[in-house]
């Protein structure tokens, strides 16, 4: 580090942001992200007759009920689709998938940690042939290829880590026999797509849904439950009653999940989904996370000190912005700065390892509030160049 770097950091660390330049909420993390207080306050008005009940009983199956209607609503499902859901996050759902949809082999699109995740699960099952792996280097868009080996093809929608975005879209080539699995956990009810492009379009509550952890949803095309419900009835395959999507598929028709749910959760969840629809549904949130997004990559372009991680501006996501910070400037002193003043979980993903900032900009992340924090780290910027 250099005197003038240090010097630098040193007059981050004694900086003070006037409070009139504070986002409203400054909460911009990617995930869990930030909670409306519409919602907090749902979770209330509630927490006498559907807190601390059977979720074997009306009030939670209702509850889960309005889920699954109002996610049918948002991507607007075609006829066989069905929304399913278990317990554990997104993580649950790959071993879901490596016993109940991958049926020989899968191919998977790995451009940061949580795809290689799944590639990695695929890899270690010993019922499953090595999987097919394409990758990416970070920040860059691998693309799948159409093989007459794999009966899955696997990719996330957003990769998290990096901020980069891949289109849902059927391989050109892919037969009828091959399933597509999108990993949507940082995107799905924030961006539009096409379902009818996917076979199992799965996901998180605590990201675009501003819920907690713990359960997974998927949307699943009538061509993966009739895998799942083939391999479920394989007395070849053994597969845990607790990741079982034919159980997972039995038990939310009848709008319940295996185990006991986080019920804060799915009211969290279920008010969200409504927030969403009344705004506009899926176009609305598609539009405002646009918006959000372009004007921090805006943003990065006319400041020297920053740039855009993903080179490629069809790459960026429009949930996850990461950008670069010169290496003159110690990254780690904004985001401690920042934190100190409310401004919270902008920092890079940890395994990255970058001199970078890596902001959110779900639904619930107000226009203003992204203003807010541009004008912030304008200020920041601006009030120690001459350190």
């Amino acid at each position: 580090m250099t005197a003038a770097s240090t010097a630098r950091t040193d007059a981050l660390r004694a900086l003070t942001i006037p409070r009139h330049l504070l986002p409203a909420d400054g909460r911009f993390g990617s995930g869990p992200s930030r909670i409306r207080a519409e919602q907090m306050e749902s979770l209330r008005s509630v927490s006498a007759t559907v807190l601390g009940t059977s979720h074997r009983q009306a009030p939670v199956k209702d509850l889960v009920a309005r889920v699954r209607s109002g996610l049918s609503e948002l991507f607007a499902l075609p006829e066989g689709y069905e929304v399913v859901l278990g317990n554990g996050g997104s993580t649950a759902f790959w071993d879901v998938a490596v016993f109940g949809l991958i049926e020989k082999r899968s191919q998977h699109l790995v451009l940061g940690e949580f795809s290689q995740k799944f590639a990695s699960e695929s890899a270690g099952a010993p019922h499953l042939a090595e999987p097919e792996v394409l990758r990416a280097n970070p920040g860059e868009v691998p693309q799948a290829v159409a093989s007459a080996e794999v009966d899955a093809y696997a990719w996330p929608h957003n990769e998290t880590s990096t901020g980069v975005m891949i289109p849902v879209a059927r391989p050109d080539g892919a037969g009828d026999g091959q399933l597509v699995l999108v990993d949507a956990t940082s995107v799905a009810g924030a961006a539009s797509v096409d379902i009818t492009q996917t076979d199992a379009y799965y996901f998180a509550p605590q990201k675009a849904f501003a819920s907690d952890g713990g359960l997974w949803l998927s949307v699943l095309s009538p061509a993966a439950i009739e895998r799942a419900e083939r391999l479920g009835q394989d007395s070849s395959r053994w597969i845990p009653s607790f990741l079982s999507l034919t159980s997972a598929i039995d038990n939310s028709r009848k709008d319940q999940t295996l185990n006991t749910p986080a019920v804060a959760t799915l009211v969290l969840l279920a008010e969200q989904i409504d927030w969403i629809l009344a705004q506009g549904g899926l176009a609305w949130a598609d539009e405002r996370t646009r918006t959000t997004s372009g004007m921090l990559q805006s943003w990065a372009e006319r400041r020297e000190e920053i740039t855009p991680f993903v080179a490629d501006p069809a790459a960026r996501s429009q949930v996850v912005t990461t950008l670069d910070v010169d290496e003159s400037i110690d990254a780690t002193a904004i985001t401690s700065l920042l934190r100190a003043h409310g401004v919270v979980d902008i920092e890079p993903y940890r395994k990255l390892g970058r001199n970078q900032l890596r902001i959110a900009t779900f639904p619930a992340v107000d226009v203003e509030d992204v203003a807010s924090l541009i004008e912030v780290l304008d200020h920041v910027l601006d009030s120690t160049a001459d350190a």
